[in-house]
């Protein structure tokens, strides 16, 4: 009798980020992005939020020993092809994330989660000099909306021009890349920017007017760090997780009464 192959042993992509109960961001919205796009989710929760389409009513945090304890389970066992940081919330689980991967080597993507889509603050003021000194430096690409630009790099920005020198001057501070999402700019168009040390690239797109763009950004960096895990180079993982996230955008189920969900289904 014929033996069957062993299967592919898809890509091993370890979330590190806060859990969302109405399941349209954070780790919910993370798992269901990596598997849709052919990759193994592994979770490092930092937080449990109560949330639904409405905004975040309140925040349990999870201890730092147990975080990064949840990281070293998955790295010694099952191993890992690529890393995505959300929902961090202070600066002692930095410390203990940036510790606990010390000496990984496989590309880290860094969504520097400070508010969320309905306004409620997801990270203490003072963690975000310690996400700068810990974090960024341990970045293949980082990947802020321009609030988070604003934040991090203490700089107005008006227009895509000045968030692509904002960007440019994120770039000092460590990542190996920026990119610099458009979508709370003003416009019909909407203009991320993807920063290197070798020069700039420009990914633009018509604005969807929708009301179901809840999770994007999470969605956006694990379709990035799944791409990366998977081989694919950074251009390529850019491109295709934007074309998952429009694709969501154009497929969201509707549900709720505020910032709905996006649609997760396999890339057509």
């Amino acid at each position: 009798m014929n033996t069957p192959a062993p299967a592919r042993i898809p890509a091993r992509i370890l979330v590190i980020a806060g859990s969302d109960s109405g399941g349209g961001a954070g780790i919910q919205a993370d798992i269901k992005t990596i598997t849709c796009l052919g990759g193994y989710a592994m979770t490092a929760v930092t937080a449990v939020t109560v949330q639904n389409t409405l905004g975040v009513s309140a925040i349990h945090a999870i201890p730092p020993e147990i975080v990064a304890a949840q990281i070293r389970a998955c790295i010694d066992d099952i191993g890992v092809d690529a890393i995505k940081i959300g929902m961090l919330g202070s600066a002692g689980v930095i410390e203990a994330v940036a510790d606990a991967l010390a000496g990984v080597t496989v590309p880290v993507v860094l969504d520097p989660v400070m508010v969320a889509k309905g306004g409620a603050s997801l990270i203490d003021y003072d963690a975000a000099e310690a996400l700068v000194r810990r974090l960024l430096p341990l970045a293949a690409v980082v990947t802020p909306n321009t609030p988070e630009l604003v934040e991090l790099t203490d700089t107005e920005i008006e227009d895509a021009t000045d968030a692509l020198l904002a960007a440019q001057e994120l770039l000092n501070a460590g990542p190996r890349a920026v990119l610099a999402k458009g979508g709370h700019l003003p416009g019909d168009t909407l203009t991320d920017w993807l920063v290197t040390r070798g020069g700039h690239t420009a990914f633009t797109a018509p604005r969807v007017a929708s009301r179901h763009t809840h999770g994007t950004g999470c969605t956006l960096a694990s379709a990035l760090a799944c791409g990366l895990g998977q081989g694919l180079a950074l251009d390529a993982a850019v491109i295709r997780a934007r074309a998952f996230v429009a694709q969501g955008i154009a497929q969201a189920p509707g549900l709720g009464g505020g910032h709905g969900p996006l649609g997760f289904f396999p890339l057509a």
